[in-house]
């Protein structure tokens, strides 16, 4: 254990150191322009015992600068004294350099911030076995509530003016001393919770920039730290010299270039909206196109099968009718060829009645009329009557048979008038020989 004892009180210094060259380090952007002259404000009462003072500075922010009121703090712990921050002309533009908490005040550039910062080191107190001390001469201390105090009136050698920063053209030419170097080696602590709240009430606080109250802010110092109205609150005089319009233009230019910043990223989005736009609308025509062709790929295909379909019906009604047109074709020769058939086997056709009795030869009487002896006549009594032969017209006619079977008709029959007439009944014996 004594051994790792030393290594962490090692380490611990290394860290501090660490802490206090980076907190003297320069912070910020660089500006063409330096701050506006301190306002001219009077000091609130201290509120108790163990607050010290911080005086007030011209900060820079997106709409230029404005004022952070001085005001008294809580030391982080006993025996440390703030040293202020100041801007200062870095060769290409001013710079903020932070102010820090330390055993003693460094260098601030030569700034004259009143109130026992008069440039170099400071006169407002001091720290006496645990307990600050006050400066009645500087300080706005009532002796009725603090005890602790002294009164060392305080001489400035040099020409007392309202100059806000070192360097550059107008600028303080102030340079640290040997003592304000080792200052800035010693263990330091960064500005405290209260100091970062003072700062931000004064950049929310429109009334605070220099563009708006040329040089004059409305709060110049406050009781404590974040409270900008009240009994507590002090306004300035009057601003520390007459407000220049380069500053006001350096503010406009400020704004200029966070605009055109602004503006460009604006345009920045927009071109990315609009390419994830285009994006979007070609991914979209991309998808409505092949939607279009697949629609028109599908119709295609649709009309194809349509057409396939009525070429095929087209093609089966085709080869129906032509196959219908065989089969009657083949139907009506198969019948002639029947009928045909049927005609060969048919006897020859009958000939007319006409054509008939022409043809026919009348049958010849075996005895001749003038041969036959007469004969008297039977008396119309005693004759038999002939019984009426039947009219040929009455005749029913003989159903014609259309098979070869069938007997041929008799020319008698076809034609009943050329039949031989019966010969005359011969005379009876009797009556031959009573002629």
């Amino acid at each position: 254990m004594r051994i790792i004892s030393p290594i962490r009180s090692l380490l611990f210094v290394i860290v501090m150191l660490a802490i206090s060259a980076a907190s003297f380090a320069q912070i910020g952007v660089s500006i063409s322009v330096g701050p506006p002259a301190l306002p001219v404000y009077e000091q609130p009462p201290v509120p108790a015992q163990g607050y010290l003072w911080t005086p007030g500075y011209w900060a820079n922010g997106n709409n230029g600068y404005f004022f952070v009121p001085g005001t008294w703090v809580m030391a982080p712990q006993p025996g440390f004294l703030w040293t202020p921050g100041y801007w200062g002309w870095n060769g290409g533009g001013f710079a903020f350099n932070e102010g820090y908490w330390g055993q003693n005040v460094g260098f601030y550039g030569g700034i004259n911030y009143g109130f026992g910062y008069g440039g170099e080191g400071y006169q407002g107190g001091r720290w006496n076995n645990g307990q600050f001390q006050y400066n009645t001469a500087v300080n706005n201390v009532s002796v009725t509530n603090i005890h602790n105090t002294y009164n060392t009136t305080v001489i400035n050698n040099t020409t007392v003016n309202r100059v806000s920063y070192n360097g550059g053209e107008g600028g303080i030419t102030a340079r640290p001393t040997a003592q304000d170097e080792a200052a800035a080696h010693e263990k330091h602590i960064g500005p405290v919770a209260a100091q970062t709240q003072q700062v931000a009430a004064a950049r929310a606080n429109p009334q605070q920039r220099a563009s708006v109250n040329q040089g004059k802010p409305p709060v110049a110092a406050t009781s404590k730290p974040g409270e900008f109205t009240g009994k507590g609150t002090v306004a300035a005089k009057e601003a520390g010299a007459p407000y220049k319009a380069t500053e006001n233009k350096a503010a406009e230019s400020k704004a200029t270039q966070n605009k055109a910043v602004a503006n460009k990223a604006a345009e920045s989005k927009a071109t990315e909206n609009k390419a994830a736009a285009n994006k979007a609308a070609e991914s979209k025509a991309t998808e409505n196109k092949a939607a279009q062709n697949k629609t028109t790929a599908t119709k295609a295909a649709a009309t194809h099968t349509n057409e396939n379909k009525a070429a095929e019906n087209k093609a089966a009604a085709t080869r129906t009718s032509e196959n219908k047109t065989t089969a009657t074709k083949a139907a009506a020769t198969h019948t002639n060829e029947n009928k045909a058939a049927e005609n060969k086997a048919k006897p020859a056709s009958k000939p007319s009645p006409e054509t008939a009795k022409a043809s026919t030869p009348k049958p010849q009487n075996t005895t001749h009329a003038k041969a036959a002896p007469t004969k008297a006549a039977p008396s119309q009594e005693n004759k038999p009557k002939a019984v009426a032969a039947a009219r040929p017209e009455k005749a029913p006619k003989p159903q014609a048979q259309a098979h070869e079977e069938a007997a041929p008709k008799t020319q008698a029959a076809v034609h009943p008038e050329s039949a031989p007439k019966p010969a005359k009944e011969e005379a009876r014996p009797e009556e031959r020989r009573q002629q």
